[in-house]
């Protein structure tokens, strides 16, 4: 039986850069985290995974649909969603505005029933404040549905991202850099969230993280990635203690039993 997500062999070159070389990647379920050092390829391995790239060799494919040509909104639609790294919400739209956005891909509403706002609008309207709201309730932002956006604090701005992306249905969300720029203890109740979501709502999710602590304590399975090619992939605790990841993080003389070159 295939696996809910597989990347087999990616590759993705931008000029005479090799960004990722040959890298394969299957999820289940659960929570997983691709790590590495800034420039490993992590980002460009999302931006393959949704679309935003299309790789030079490979395969990607959910629910052994291939994906690889598919536009973004397309794999969105097929349940597939992510977040960036930098917070890309409407900044003069409501939370609850925001978090509409995300349902467009399930909007069953044709032009004959916006231009007329009969009663099948109105009842599915309706609907979709209801569900904004209970999203919102669901991230922990429920007495903030009416507020502005670029008011809110940085955490719940991240947190308002995460329910306008869980608008769209997903069964697989991935996220970049979720907890960047947060506190330890916003970081904390992330953590908690992201478990939640998966227990309760049955999704996946990829996480691409540099808090190690969020790493070790949430992810069930940890890839890494080191100049585009993946080097090491397990449990937290076995990754954190590859000489090879310890190599790419801090350098050869970080490893153990390595003689000074």
């Amino acid at each position: 039986m295939s696996a809910l997500f597989e990347a087999l062999e990616v590759t993705k070159t931008f000029g005479g850069l090799t960004a990722l070389q040959r890298v394969s990647f299957a999820l289940d379920g659960g929570i997983a985290s691709i790590i590495g050092p800034n420039g490993a390829g992590k980002t460009t391995l999302f931006n393959v995974f949704t679309g935003l790239y299309r790789p030079d060799g490979g395969t990607v494919s959910f629910r052994e649909q291939p994906l690889v040509g598919l536009r973004p909104d397309q794999i969105t639609a097929l349940g597939v969603c992510r977040t960036f790294q930098n917070i890309r919400l409407f900044a003069n739209m409501t939370a609850a505005e925001n978090v509409l956005v995300g349902m467009h891909t399930r909007i069953e509403l044709g032009l004959g029933d916006v231009l007329s706002r009969g009663r099948r609008f109105n009842t599915i309207e309706r609907g979709l404040w209801q569900r904004a709201v209970a999203l919102l309730e669901r991230v922990g932002l429920r007495g903030k549905a009416n507020e502005v956006a670029r008011n809110l604090p940085y955490g719940e701005q991240r947190r308002l991202e995460l329910a306008r992306a869980l608008a769209s249905d997903p069964a697989l969300l991935l996220l970049d850099e979720p907890t960047a720029g947060m506190t330890q203890g916003e970081a904390g109740t992330l953590m908690g969230l992201l478990r939640r979501l998966v227990a309760e709502l049955r999704i996946a999710i990829i996480l691409i993280e540099h808090n190690m602590r969020v790493v070790m304590e949430v992810s069930d399975r940890v890839t890494v990635l080191d100049h585009g090619e993946k080097i090491a992939e397990g449990a937290p605790r076995e990754v954190q203690a590859d000489v090879r990841v310890i190599e790419a993080y801090l350098g050869r003389r970080a490893a153990p039993g390595r003689a000074a070159p």
